[in-house]
């Protein structure tokens, strides 16, 4: 759940290119992508408003082959808006218009099609850009949807995806990301991330604050380093070596494919090594494309057998 945004690519002034993007969009789409429709059914829960533009992206949702019966249409609202500049290195920064958008509203009018429905589903995705965009109300009605479920047999996975503008301050932040873990069975952590909302004084101290964690499972991913990947059924950490990319074109996107690469490995059994190499083959395979969704035929070699 979250919130999927007009995405605007553009350098500087000129020709630019609309589309449509957000963190737990992408993991979304990519998550259908990577398992068979047999295997994993991908619902996305947001808050959309009643206009036309609204109306299209919710038909180009369902093209993509998404379940759409968690989204809110909420009067009065649009869908927010993001800007992508990238630099030379592929290195992306955010310009955000999102402050009245709809998904902010999802949790403000009881009950929503997620609190409905939340017993049906066996996993449960948010991330830190989820609860950025919800006031404090609605991250206890979040929060308390999310503890229900995980005591259902649920498994509660968050992804501590952080951008700092969208937060007042960083206690609230740090407050918000804590009751995450407390409720998640699993941690999807960028390193540079925990460094950043914890504010550790370098990377190594984020990395021994991470790896504390009280999560049954935790993947840490650190860029080209090795991805680390502690489950639930050991104490060991593994080391998972990602995949040599010649020419970055665009990071955007990357933590969101390796976590649906990921997910869609581990909700069919596979342990969590073999999760994280398909995860850093899918993140790599990504950032090798400009944009936040690649073209389908650019990842078709990695894909299962729809017919298994």
């Amino acid at each position: 759940m979250g919130e999927c945004m007009l995405e605007v690519q553009a350098n500087g002034f000129g020709a630019a290119v609309l589309s449509y993007g957000g963190d737990t969009f992408n993991t979304s789409v990519y998550l259908r992508r990577c398992a068979s429709h047999e295997a994993i059914e991908v619902s996305y829960a947001t808050g959309l408003g009643t206009d036309a533009l609204s109306q299209r992206l919710k038909q180009e949702w369902q093209a993509l082959g998404l379940k759409l019966d968690q989204v809110a249409h909420i009067e009065g609202r649009l869908p927010g808006m993001y800007l992508i500049e990238t630099d030379a290195n592929g290195e992306r920064s955010f310009h955000f218009w999102r402050d009245q958008s709809a998904a902010r509203a999802y949790f403000q009018a009881p009950p929503t099609p997620l609190e409905e429905q939340a017993a049906r589903f066996d996993c449960i995705y948010f991330s830190g850009i989820s609860l950025a965009i919800l006031d404090d109300a609605s991250q206890h009605r979040l929060f308390s949807l999310l503890a229900l479920a995980r005591q259902g047999g649920c498994r509660i996975v968050f992804d501590n995806n952080f951008r700092p503008k969208l937060w007042p301050d960083h206690q609230r932040a740090q407050a918000a990301y804590l009751k995450a873990f407390a409720v998640c069975h699993t941690a999807m952590i960028t390193l540079d991330d925990h460094h950043a909302v914890f504010a550790c004084a370098n990377l190594e101290d984020a990395l021994v604050h991470a790896q504390s964690l009280k999560v049954p499972e935790v993947v840490i991913k650190r860029g080209a380093l090795d991805t680390l990947v502690r489950s639930a059924n050991s104490a060991d950490w593994q080391s998972i070596a990602t995949h040599a990319v010649p020419h970055v074109v665009d990071t955007t996107a990357a933590g969101d494919a390796f976590a649906a690469g990921y997910l869609s490995r581990r909700l069919c059994g596979e342990s969590a090594s073999v999760a994280a190499q398909f995860g850093n083959a899918v993140a790599a395979r990504v950032i090798q494309h400009r944009g936040a969704l690649i073209p389908l035929e650019a990842m078709q070699d990695l894909l299962p057998n729809p017919k298994h």
